[in-house]
């Protein structure tokens, strides 16, 4: 969204985090560019919803002048660990800078109050547009493209609910813990901490490394019943419910 903005100032970062990908930085040291701020949770099926917009951001427009960084700041246990931020950066291919924010200074210093959130600041250090939650992924890029000078063709939606145009249907609220029942979504995901595994629907996944797993997934927004049984040496920490597009003829 686009709001009278341009007057708020980017906090700087708390000294001592650490970083991941990149020495530490500070947000005094990057007038001169545009700077792209995203908090983000790899536990959290929203955020991982959106990191494929912010790795190709970075791919797009860092030579450009683009920096891109995420602020990790746990809002699971299992996300609380800095080695297994460490580890999912690894496995998600992030190549950006990461700041490790375990007790929540930078989200504080933001007023921040969800996942994912992004904030982009313009070369003199000013909030140019931000974005609460999933979507306009169109408009952030053109944001960019704007700061930066660059024209170029926007990335095409990656999911389809992410079309603007899309008729999405609202999915059931997440659940806190594990959940068994009645569901409506595009997708469901269990957050889960530990290694084992959890069988759902008769179907057994293996559970490797803390994060969200994708344990039915549907190609429009259906209803569903869920029977989650978690195993030995797991915790399911919650359960989660992402949209789906609206069935032809709903």
């Amino acid at each position: 969204m686009r709001a009278p903005v341009d007057t708020i100032a980017a906090p700087p970062f708390p000294p001592g985090l650490p970083w991941i990908n990149v020495a530490p930085l500070r947000m005094d040291k990057q007038i001169g560019r545009p700077v792209l701020v995203e908090f983000w949770d790899f536990c959290r099926p929203s955020s991982l919803r959106t990191l494929p917009y912010l790795k190709a951001w970075h791919e797009r427009y860092a030579a450009d002048g683009l920096r891109v960084i995420s602020v990790h700041t746990p809002g699971f246990p299992a996300s609380r660990d800095e080695a297994g931020v460490h580890a999912a950066v690894a496995r998600l291919g992030i190549e950006h800078p990461v700041v490790v924010d375990g007790d929540a200074l930078v989200w504080t210093l933001y007023d921040n109050e969800g996942w994912p959130s992004r904030y982009l600041f313009n070369q003199s250090g000013r909030l140019h547009e931000f974005h609460f939650g999933e979507g306009a992924y169109e408009d952030t890029e053109l944001a960019i493209q704007e700061l930066l000078g660059v024209e170029r063709e926007p990335l095409r939606p990656l999911h389809p609910e992410d079309e603007p145009s899309a008729r999405i249907v609202v999915p059931t609220p997440d659940v806190a813990g594990p959940y068994s029942g009645p569901y409506v979504a595009g997708t469901v995901w269990a957050v889960l901490d530990g290694r084992g595994t959890v069988t759902v629907n008769g179907r057994a996944i293996a559970v490797e490394h803390p994060g969200a797993y994708v344990v039915a997934a549907h190609p429009v927004s259906a209803e569903g019943v869920l029977d989650l049984h978690v195993g030995l040496g797991v915790e399911c920490l919650g359960v989660c419910f992402s949209p789906g597009l609206a069935p032809p003829g709903a």
